[in-house]
């Protein structure tokens, strides 16, 4: 029997072991989509004690917390961090199976130099152990990432923030990590928000376009871009119910938003017209910036109306969504490739059963202007465990270029969470040593090796561009 977490935890075969530990395991990451604060990064920020650096903002944890019956007080309530640490530790003995059993463990070796296991009997013990270890300087919020051995992070940035920390991060020459903005316009496109209206006046505001109409808030739009671009942002990110195509005249779309900005309700379809053009409007103006368009869909948020009420969003009641019509996406992909004008896309589904037709969707619309130009994204929120992971690489594998993918994000706002990327480095090894140990590929280390260094870090440093 193996030893819990190991060296070669996870790496069943030699083939496997060899992979991970002279090509994965020493390359570098590449943060390219993380909700990481970069007020937090600027300043430095060091954690009082690990509950405020572990549990302060990760629903993962809390989902689970809730699932194992504790009070929400001792989850995002006012009991001390060191309640919640405990209930957070009595939690994780039950989790056998999920991935924060692996994470967790992994953060408290890597980080805290722990090797054994925490539950609730242990809990005291890991509470001192890392409280003691956060006091030190290397554990502060630049360190963190610094020891991870990040080269570059982008965060997820709203069009009218004013982008005033990552402007003191480049100014300052004593952290040699690049942190850039990655553009989210998520507000301005969801016109049924209550709020919609508000945040275009806020639009109107910082990017000294009135919006009165939808080719002004598209110009709106365009102004905001270059400010982002100026600070270094080339990446851009949507987070969609699905990715829709409900096409629509000029005249009709401009009907639509003038409807919406007069304060009348719009129709679900007529939604869904506005969004479109939307997504149509932006995506050729990221193909002309050479920006990445990244396209995150298939969740349904805040089913719990209660929790949602008391707490709000992004506090673990979100599930998949099983609609996303593949039809849709392709005719959106191809109304913006008939022109030329469909940029470099990821694109990530929260549903695995979106995975084979992702992957027949992105071989439509390759081309020589990039290497994998159209990209599955890895596999996304409650997917990056062991067999989602494993079943993503694989329907890419099955369907298109694997060697060509650009391997893992970190997609968390918790500085110890740069283990993600070993976990998902070890599943990937092990998935394409095995293929060699059962004969389905030569054992051809040179090739191999720049496959295993390209997933895990080169892929992405070639696709994005970063100067690094």
């Amino acid at each position: 029997m193996k030893t819990f977490m190991n060296e070669d935890f996870l790496l069943s075969t030699k083939t496997a072991q060899k992979l991970y530990h002279e090509y994965a395991e020493c390359m570098p990451i590449l943060d390219y989509h993380c909700h990481l604060n970069p007020q937090e990064i600027y300043e430095d920020r060091k954690f009082e004690n690990i509950t405020q650096v572990w549990l302060g903002a990760d629903h993962y944890k809390w989902r689970q917390m809730r699932s194992n019956g504790v009070e929400e007080k001792y989850i995002t309530g006012d009991a001390t961090d060191r309640e919640k640490f405990q209930k957070w530790a009595e939690t994780l003995e039950m989790a056998i199976g999920n991935p924060l059993y692996h994470w967790s463990h992994l953060e408290l070796k890597k980080y805290f130099g722990y090797d054994g296991y925490l539950n609730g009997d242990t809990a005291e013990e890991v509470w001192n152990l890392c409280n003691a270890k956060l006091q030190e300087a290397g554990m502060s919020a630049r360190n963190l990432i610094k020891q991870s051995n990040v080269t570059l992070v982008c965060t997820t940035d709203d069009p009218v923030d004013s982008l005033q920390w990552h402007q003191k991060i480049a100014e300052d020459d004593t952290f040699d990590v690049q942190v850039l903005p990655a553009w989210r316009p998520d507000r301005a496109m969801n016109l049924e928000k209550p709020d919609y209206l508000a945040y275009i006046a806020r639009l109107s505001e910082v990017s000294n376009v009135k919006v009165e109409s939808f080719s002004t808030l598209i110009e709106a739009l365009k102004v905001r871009m270059d400010f982002f671009a100026q600070n270094g942002c080339s990446i851009s990110d949507h987070g969609l119910e699905y990715v829709m195509y409900r096409p629509a005249s000029d005249e009709e779309v401009e009907e639509i938003y003038a409807k919406r900005l007069e304060g009348k309700t719009i129709r679900y379809e007529e939604a869904l017209k506005f969004k479109t053009a939307y997504m149509v409007a932006l995506g050729k103006e990221y193909q002309k910036r050479n920006w990445v368009m990244q396209l995150h869909y298939g969740v349904k948020r805040d089913n719990n109306q209660k929790i949602y009420g008391e707490i709000g969003p992004d506090t673990g009641v979100d599930c998949i969504n099983n609609f996303a019509p593949s039809s849709e996406m392709a005719d959106y992909l191809n109304a913006l490739a008939v022109n030329d004008e469909l940029p470099k896309t990821i694109i990530y589904s929260l549903n695995p059963v979106d995975n084979a037709a992702i992957g027949t969707i992105i071989g439509c619309f390759q081309g020589p202007e990039a290497v994998g130009k159209i990209q599955q994204g890895s596999a996304w929120w409650f997917n990056d465990h062991k067999t989602g992971m494993t079943d993503q690489m694989i329907s890419l594998a099955n369907l298109g270029l694997l060697g060509n993918f650009i391997g893992m994000l970190t997609d968390s706002r918790s500085f110890l969470s740069y283990t993600r990327h070993e976990y998902f480095r070890r599943i990937m090894c092990e998935l394409i040593g095995g293929w060699v140990e059962n004969g389905e590929y030569p054992a051809d280390y040179k090739t191999l090796e720049k496959i295993v260094k390209g997933i895990s870090y080169n892929n992405a440093v070639r696709y994005f561009g970063f100067d690094l």
